[in-house]
């Protein structure tokens, strides 16, 4: 297992974003066109969601906005480009959390365009927290854009599955994208969004939709969004893990995170975290051997793949 790397960003409580594309090791190995297109998207990803904080906006739209970009992109696994299960089919998943406990999730949609504005329907518009499958009656009156199940499916997916299905390896089982941000108010949230992992079987549910386990945001301690091997996130509760270890048992940031990786290593998981708290650095943080990330500040916008 690599060593956690770990990273961080902004200072004091001044708004901060950060994003995250998905950890793990890559199927098919980006070449130098696909390097340049993932730069470009987290760019567009970060001016995105950050414009929202510039213009005084809540860090829930800001991981709204964040999210959507990512999930329009098909360099990553959610929305258009996601990852496909063993069928050949996309099964989307999506919550999003803010600071003051407010949450919403989706699982296995197949028509939502953006996954992660029905979870944030859910949310703001419902008495529920996590939806199955919402009918087309239930989007329409949330007013929730569709698409085509075709939408969803790209080549490269198809070739990847393809490859995946003749020699396995799990390894090569990756997603997610993911968003934390602080507003000028203080106010924190989080946002996770991922087709999950290539070759699921259909109906499997990993750790993006699941409060405490992939997403996490209390404006006491911090806003965390998860990526890597969902199982396993979903045992260790790793979200919330992080928040509990900094709220309850003190620990800084960067020592809560490390310490829910290694835990999720113990078990023979990987991934990547990031996290911004209500006061101070953000970060990310892998123990994957890659991961997608970015960040935006009031030093500018910082993008790694």
């Amino acid at each position: 297992m690599p060593e956690t790397v770990l990273q961080s960003f902004g200072q004091g409580t001044e708004p901060l974003l950060i994003v995250h594309g998905g950890a793990g090791h890559r199927s098919m190995p980006l070449t130098a066109d696909g390097t340049a297109s993932a730069h470009a998207a987290l760019e567009r990803v970060l001016a995105a969601g950050y414009a929202v904080l510039t213009d005084g906006g809540s860090a829930v739209d800001a991981v709204v906005a964040a999210v959507r970009e990512l999930e329009d992109s098909p360099d990553f696994n959610a929305g258009h480009g996601a990852a496909l299960t063993a069928a050949g089919t996309a099964e989307l998943d999506a919550s999003i959390m803010a600071g003051d406990g407010a949450s919403g999730a989706v699982t296995g949609v197949t028509t939502v365009r953006n996954p992660i504005t029905a979870a944030r329907a859910v949310m703001d518009d419902s008495e529920h927290l996590l939806f199955a499958a919402p009918t087309d009656e239930q989007l329409s009156t949330w007013e929730i854009e569709t698409a085509a199940p075709e939408y969803f499916i790209t080549e490269r997916r198809l070739q990847e599955l393809a490859a995946f299905q003749e020699h396995p390896n799990p390894a090569f089982q990756h997603g997610t994208v993911g968003a934390v941000a602080r507003d000028a108010q203080g106010n924190l949230a989080a946002a996770t969004s991922t087709g999950g992992i290539v070759n699921q079987q259909p109906g499997r549910v990993g750790d993006t939709p699941l409060i405490g386990a992939g997403t996490f945001a209390d404006n006491r301690t911090l806003a965390i969004s998860c990526t890597g091997t969902g199982e396993v996130f979903m045992t260790e509760v790793a979200a919330h893990s992080v928040h509990a270890r900094v709220a309850v048992g003190g620990s800084a940031p960067n020592e809560a995170v490390v310490a829910v990786l290694d835990r999720i290593a113990a078990r023979n998981g990987m991934g990547g975290i990031i996290v911004v708290p209500s006061e101070g650095a953000g970060l990310a943080a892998y123990n994957s051997g890659d991961m997608f990330y970015g960040s935006s500040d009031s030093t500018g916008s910082h993008t790694h793949v």
